[in-house]
């Protein structure tokens, strides 16, 4: 009896009438590398497109006559028009089509970064900005319920971190290229020139990724029928009733804010304390930030090797590394300066993407299958309403009344609170895991 409940993924102690049978990968799906690829590159171009604004804000504050909270605001933008759009789009992705939603949402993103381009006034560049967050929201929820299928959940976490590797990868390049081109062809070519190839892998991903079918909404029932539909009181209590879900989409604000912040102003902090061009400065940033492609596959891969002997080791994993990470950055923006300083970054890059692996699975982990895409779009409301929308902007706000660098050292507070809400998350996750049911999932045809 103990061989079929475990067939059944179901644990000690509960009925076998309680779940439904797991059926997932073994190895990978087919077709997985290539879809994995394709999501990879659309996600890096996604954070491109969302960061190559903050190499250009010297440029925009001479041409256009802004100030710092408004260069914030730019950023800030995006952040708000993905938490007002990521919960519908995500409904349609987890209810229609994962392939077909992201298609669309590339297209959208790619084309407002193109119309910044010709953009003359704040006003209609903050319009583009929010194009892009339209565009932005429904690609990591989509995304991450496709490597959630694709793969076995013993590699859920690794996947995860190394999709996510892209997200530094992105960002780096997005400043960088953002400084070079407009110190010599200006700021409206920089957005020109990130918007097309995002675009062109839009389309590639249309016509080559393989989809898993949509998952029914479906629940065991009593008497002839197997399985009947879910209650909307049942999908709201797929994450009511889940305190490690509530607790980890608040672990994830602390982080977005830190993170946010330092993507932000780490160019103009460079630029003012060293006295260097932006160009330079950009460059400067994107190595720190490089170094943050290392966390998230380094974090996937310890933290699955921990689950092995500690069931909690996602959500706990991420708790320690964020608070890691805060006692790093604090001491390399309250004590250190010149070389010293710049080494401290980047191991403080390192550490802040450790978390995101495991605290990324813990999201698909405790929740239904067919709302996977649900559950990730209300981590990124929750992260980027209450986190990588604010960080920008505060940073921005506390840089004009007492300057950058006391701005920057405030940062890390926001991780430390991160981690709290993570250790509180690993105290309910097993329980948490006992009450999700898990489905079949199918890929659809060739």
């Amino acid at each position: 009896m103990k061989r079929v409940l475990e067939k059944l993924d179901i644990p000690p102690g509960k009925s076998h009438k309680q779940a439904v049978p797991l059926v997932q990968p073994q190895a990978n799906a087919p077709n997985a590398t290539t879809v994995f690829v394709l999501l990879f590159l659309l996600y890096m171009f996604d954070y491109v497109d969302r960061l190559v604004v903050t190499s250009l804000f010297p440029f925009l504050k001479s041409d256009l006559g802004i100030n710092d909270a408004q260069a914030g605001l730019l950023v800030s933008a995006v952040y708000w028009s993905i938490v007002a759009l990521t919960f519908p789009v995500s409904v349609l992705i987890d209810r229609w089509s994962r392939k077909k939603s992201i298609g669309l949402m590339v297209g959208l993103w790619s084309l407002a970064t193109g119309a910044a381009a010709l953009t003359r006034t704040f006003p209609q560049l903050l319009i583009t900005r929010l194009g892009v967050g339209a565009g932005e929201a429904g690609y990591s929820p989509g995304g991450t319920a496709m490597i959630s299928a694709l793969y076995p959940v013993e590699k859920r976490s690794r996947m995860l971190g190394l999709w996510n590797a892209s997200i530094p990868l992105g960002s780096a390049i997005g400043v960088a290229v953002g400084g070079i081109v407009a110190t010599r062809w200006g700021w409206h070519r920089a957005f020109g020139l990130v918007a097309a190839p995002g675009l062109v892998v839009g389309i590639l991903f249309y016509f080559l990724a393989r989809d898993y079918k949509t998952v029914k909404l479906e629940v065991p029932a009593w008497g002839r029928a197997a399985v009947r539909r879910m209650r909307a009181a049942e999908m709201l209590q797929e994450f009511l009733r889940k305190p490690s879900l509530l607790l980890t989409y608040l672990g994830f604000v602390g982080n977005a804010f830190l993170s946010s912040a330092y993507l932000t102003w780490l160019p103009s902090y460079f630029n003012r304390t060293s006295g260097i061009p932006m160009a330079q400065a950009g460059l400067k940033s994107s190595v720190v930030l490089l170094f943050s492609i290392v966390g998230a596959p380094l974090g996937g891969l310890l933290v699955d090797r921990w689950r092995r002997n500690r069931g909690d080791a996602r959500p706990l994993f991420a708790g320690l590394a964020s608070i890691a990470a805060a006692i790093v950055w604090l001491t390399a923006f309250g004590f250190l300066q010149g070389t010293s300083q710049y080494v401290v970054f980047m191991l403080g890059a390192v550490l802040s993407a450790l978390y995101i692996s495991g605290a990324a699975a813990a999201t698909q982990d405790a929740v239904h299958p067919g709302l996977w895409a649900v559950s990730w779009s209300i981590c990124v409301i929750v992260q980027n309403l209450l986190g990588s929308s604010l960080g920008p902007l505060v940073v921005g706000a506390i840089s004009d009344t007492y300057g950058l660098r006391t701005a920057m050292m405030l940062v890390p507070v926001a991780s430390v609170i991160a981690g709290v809400f993570f250790l509180a998350a690993s105290r309910f996750y097993e329980r948490d895991l006992m009450h999700t049911r898990k489905v079949q999932i199918a890929l659809e045809k060739a």
